[in-house]
């Protein structure tokens, strides 16, 4: 009885994390920056970026790059833990900030909608990041 009860939870635990990852929003933000506020943009983008992480539990990640050879070419990888979560995102102060601070500083800017291949690898993935 003690062991189905434990079997029983288990997979009660491992269903909602996998619903969990179901439910996550993934995206690629695609942004060109005009080359004269490049310093800039990254300098509010990365302050941006932290915020987001320190401060919202359904960031879970936030992670902004930008092309070796093109360095106006900017890259974040965002995932948050749902659509909601994405939305409350919108409607922080810091990213409204960020919206506001570089509208000019933005030639382009594409978001592209991602789906995970392998989605249980994702808490490995970050596990392995030390700080």
């Amino acid at each position: 009885m003690k062991l189905s009860l434990t079997v029983a939870l288990l997979l009660l635990s491992l269903t909602s994390a996998l619903a969990q990852k179901k439910s996550m929003m993934i995206r690629i933000a695609e942004i060109e920056v005009n080359a004269t506020s490049l310093e800039e943009y990254k300098a509010i983008l990365k302050e941006e970026s932290r915020e987001s992480m320190k401060l919202e539990p359904g960031v879970i990640s936030i992670y902004p790059m930008y092309q070796k050879e093109n360095p106006t070419q900017i890259r974040i990888l965002e995932i948050y833990a749902s659509r909601a979560a994405y939305e409350a995102h919108l409607k922080t102060p810091h990213f409204l900030k960020y919206k506001t601070s570089t509208l000019n500083m933005v030639k382009s800017l594409k978001l592209t909608e991602m789906d995970a291949i392998d989605a249980e690898a994702m808490p490995r993935i970050f596990k392995k990041i030390k700080e």
